[in-house]
C-alpha cells in the first residue's frame, strides 16, 4: 500500500511538473512558470525511487496505469472537463494492466 501512496505522489508531480511547462509554452504565460515546473518533476523521479520493486523498469512499467488515471482526475478537477466513457475505459485496462504488474507472485 506504501507503494501506492508513492505513485499518486509521483503522477501528480509529473503531471504538475509538465502542466507548468503546458502553461509556459502552449498559454503564452511567463517562462517563470519553468522554475516550480523543474521542482515538480525532480520532486518526480525521487518519489518513483521509493516504490517498493527490486528493478526500475517493473516499477515503471506499473506507474503507467496510475499516471493514465491520475491524468484523468488532472483533466476532470483542475482542467474541469469531464473524462468521457472512452478516457474511463482505457484507463480501466491499463490500471488493471498495472496490478497484475504490482500483485501479481513472484519467485
Amino acid at each position: 500500500m506504501k507503494s501506492i501512496l508513492w505513485y499518486l505522489l509521483a503522477a501528480f508531480a509529473e503531471i504538475g511538473g509538465c502542466f507548468a511547462f503546458w502553461i509556459w509554452l502552449r498559454q503564452s504565460k511567463s517562462p517563470f512558470w519553468m522554475i516550480p515546473g523543474m521542482f515538480s518533476l525532480a520532486f518526480f523521479a525521487y518519489t518513483l525511487t521509493r516504490i517498493d520493486s527490486s528493478h526500475a523498469g517493473r516499477a515503471y512499467a506499473a506507474y503507467g496505469g496510475i499516471y493514465i488515471v491520475s491524468s484523468l482526475l488532472w483533466l476532470w478537477i483542475v482542467e474541469k472537463t469531464q473524462p468521457d466513457r472512452w478516457d474511463v475505459l482505457g484507463a480501466t485496462i491499463c490500471i488493471f494492466g498495472s496490478m497484475i504488474i504490482l500483485f501479481s507472485p513472484r519467485p
